[in-house]
């Protein structure tokens, strides 16, 4: 019998090689999972919201009972209220980003479910508390979450003018601009315990270490643009916002999740006009009802309806 050396893991084809005894090789071969799917939705984070009751076997969560496991299908979506408990975010004068964020967000949620009951919508704050960012994007891998949106209100210290929505997926700065929103927004971390060793040495501040974040989303930067793209089209069309576009920038709360992923800046809470739209309940409802929309058109494509 011809003698076979070991082979190496070949992870990407789910193929485990193992020798036994000199010369007699076999091989096992394990189901291939999505990278969605790194880990169990049972490790789910304690306290974490959830809008449909968690099923046990082989079932998937978030399904009806006799439904069949289909491809390209839109199961599980993850909504992240940006900011929360000690991190108010930007504020206007009389609004806190943490505030809106999670109106808006709790709005998206509720159209989802509502018009979608067979797609699981888990929260990763659905109160005023504080969420570590790393740990925002382990809720939506530990789900296998097949879509991350998460949702904020931008500030410009330059100018009262500037307005408008634009929302981002994860790459590198492209411009001036989109580094000090990551900067912003990334700057949380300073807050929370240990962020050195969480984080592996990345410093918020430094426009170098941020190059890193890159690498970690190419696998679904064409997704997470497109449905960038469908959110900023949605909110011109459907709320009549003015769109600052898609754009990209190294925003930790996206990093190193496994599924496409945005974030979403709503408007400037430094524009009083833009401020009092989005504090109002009309403004609220036109802004998920507009990424609602995109939802809805992006699930239609995945789904090949």
């Amino acid at each position: 019998m011809k003698r076979f050396q070991l082979l190496n893991i070949i992870k990407s084809r789910g193929v485990t090689t193992t020798v036994l005894a000199p010369g007699i090789v076999t091989t096992l071969v394990v189901v291939v999972l999505p990278l969605l799917a790194l880990t169990s939705p049972d490790l789910l984070s304690p306290g974490l919201t959830q809008d449909t009751v968690r099923r046990t076997g082989s079932q998937e969560i978030g399904t009806t009972p006799g439904t069949t496991d289909t491809p390209n299908q839109l199961r599980t979506i993850v909504l992240d209220a940006g900011h929360g408990g000690k991190d108010p975010g930007t504020h206007g004068r009389y609004a806190k980003e943490k505030t809106i964020n999670l109106d808006l967000i709790l709005q998206l949620g509720r159209k989802i479910k509502q018009n979608h009951p067979n797609v699981r919508v888990i929260y990763t704050r659905a109160s005023d508390h504080f969420v570590d960012l790393y740990e925002r994007g382990a809720i939506a891998n530990r789900s296998r979450a097949d879509l991350f949106i998460s949702i904020h209100c931008n500030a410009s210290p330059s100018s009262s003018r500037v307005y408008g929505t634009e929302t981002y997926t994860l790459g590198l700065h492209r411009t001036q601009s989109n580094l000090d929103v990551a900067r912003r927004e990334n700057a949380v971390i300073l807050q929370e315990k240990n962020y050195q060793q969480t984080y592996k040495g990345f410093d918020p501040r430094s426009p170098l270490a941020t190059i890193m974040l890159a690498n970690y989303q190419n696998a679904f930067m064409s997704s997470s643009i497109n449905f960038a793209e469908k959110v900023e089209r949605s909110f011109r069309q459907n709320a009549e916002r003015k769109s600052n576009g898609v754009k990209q920038a190294g925003f930790i709360v996206l990093w190193k999740t496994t599924m496409p992923s945005v974030l979403i800046e709503s408007g400037y809470l430094t524009n009083p006009a833009e401020e009092d739209f989005l504090r109002s309940d009309e403004g609220q409802e036109e802004i998920a009802e507009a990424i609602y929309k995109a939802f809805v058109r992006y699930k239609q494509e995945v789904e090949g309806e």
